[in-house]
C-alpha cells in the first residue's frame, strides 16, 4: 500500500480491535516492509495515537484512554488551547459546550499567567482558519449519525458516495469517519481532512446484520 496516510488509518482501523498484532503479519497485510511498519507505528505515536507495544512483541491500541496527572510544556499548553478555540468554533453545539467545560477545568488548575495566554488564544482564532475549515463537515457528520441519517460525501480526487455514518472519532490527530459505504456494499474508513462535502439525505437507516457500528470491527 504505497499511499501513507492511507496506510496510517488502515493501522489504526486494525489496531483498535483491542487484539495485539505482530509487525510481520501487518507488513504481509499491507504489502509493505517490517520497517516500514516500525516507522509507521512511530508517527502514530507520535500523532498521539496511544499505540501500546514494541518492536518484536507486537502492536495494539488499547480500548481505553485514561490521563494521568502530566505536566504540560508553554508550547504544549499553546497547542491544547488552540485545539479548544476550534472546538469552539466548529459550529456543533455538543463539541462548543464540552470546549467550555474543558478550558474551565483547566483553568482551575492553570497558574494565572497561563490562563491568560490560554484566553488570547481563544479570542485570537480567525473562524475561517486553516484548523477550522479542516472540522467544516463536523458538525453534519455528527449530527445525521445521530439521526441515522445518510450522508452523501465527496472525498479528494474521488467520486462521491452515499454512506450509512457510524462513528466520528479522534485518535491523535487523526479524525475518522467509520461507515458503511452503500456504493462499495462495505465497511470503510474516512479521513474528515479528506472529506471536501457531505450532505445530508432524506433517507434515514437502521442497524441491518452485518452494516452496523458493533459489526465494524468484530
Amino acid at each position: 500500500m504505497k499511499n501513507k496516510n492511507l496506510r496510517l488509518v488502515t493501522l489504526i482501523d486494525t489496531l483498535r480491535d483491542g487484539r495485539v498484532h505482530r509487525a510481520d503479519d501487518l507488513a504481509a497485510s499491507l504489502g509493505v516492509s517490517v520497517r516500514t511498519i516500525y516507522r509507521d507505528m512511530d508517527k502514530l505515536s507520535a500523532s498521539g495515537v496511544p499505540v501500546a507495544g514494541t518492536r518484536g512483541e507486537g502492536y495494539r491500541i488499547p480500548p481505553a484512554i485514561t490521563l494521568p496527572p502530566i505536566t504540560l510544556t508553554p508550547t504544549e499548553l499553546e497547542a491544547l488551547n488552540l485545539g479548544l478555540a476550534v472546538a469552539a468554533e466548529v459550529g456543533d453545539a455538543d463539541l462548543q459546550g464540552a470546549a467550555g467545560t474543558l478550558a474551565a477545568k483547566f483553568d482551575a488548575v492553570l497558574p494565572t499567567e497561563s490562563i491568560a495566554e490560554g484566553a488570547a488564544w481563544r479570542h485570537a482564532l480567525h473562524p475561517q482558519g486553516k484548523a477550522t475549515r479542516i472540522f467544516a463537515h463536523l458538525p453534519v457528520l455528527r449530527a445525521a449519525i445521530q439521526a441515522r441519517q445518510k450522508l452523501r460525501i465527496g472525498i479528494v480526487n474521488e467520486d462521491a458516495r452515499v454512506v450509512r455514518p457510524l462513528r466520528v472519532e479522534n485518535w491523535g490527530r487523526f479524525w475518522l469517519l467509520t461507515a458503511w459505504c452503500e456504493d462499495d456494499e462495505g465497511f470503510a474508513t474516512y479521513p474528515l481532512n479528506q472529506i471536501d462535502r457531505a450532505e445530508a439525505l432524506p433517507e434515514l437507516f437502521v442497524d441491518e446484520p452485518g452494516k452496523s457500528l458493533a459489526d465494524a470491527h468484530a
